[in-house]
């Protein structure tokens, strides 16, 4: 069956940030995001999920164990487990992604304490 954001499950997190599943199983997940301007997520890691995170429109930042990447359109970061990181907007336009996951991460997130 052929998945996009208009079919898919939708979920918003934070507080205005959303998520479409595109393929949600046990051992892969991949989500469609989107986050408005100066938005971010909470500071964690994964114990047993490795991430990929790919840009589909605008520039994105994304902090990884203390180092600063700016992806732009069509770039992206490959994150092994037991990495701490955090995607952040820090522009002023709405950004959209791809999070890829495996195993999926359901479950499997710790937060940064210095950052709760």
């Amino acid at each position: 069956m052929k998945i996009s954001k208009k079919n898919a499950e939708h979920y918003v997190w934070g507080e205005s940030c959303d998520g479409w599943h595109l393929v949600k199983n046990e051992e892969l997940s991949v989500i469609h995001e989107k986050m408005p301007p100066n938005t971010k997520e909470v500071r964690h890691f994964h114990s047993k999920s490795q991430q990929f995170f790919f840009v589909l429109s605008g520039s994105a930042t994304i902090e990884i164990d203390g180092e600063i990447i700016l992806l732009n359109k069509f770039e992206g970061v490959e994150i092994p487990p037991y990495t701490f990181h955090q995607m952040k907007n820090e522009s002023n336009e709405e950004i959209e992604f791809l999070v890829i996951s495996q195993p999926n991460s359901r479950g499997d997130r710790t937060l940064d304490q210095e950052y709760k």
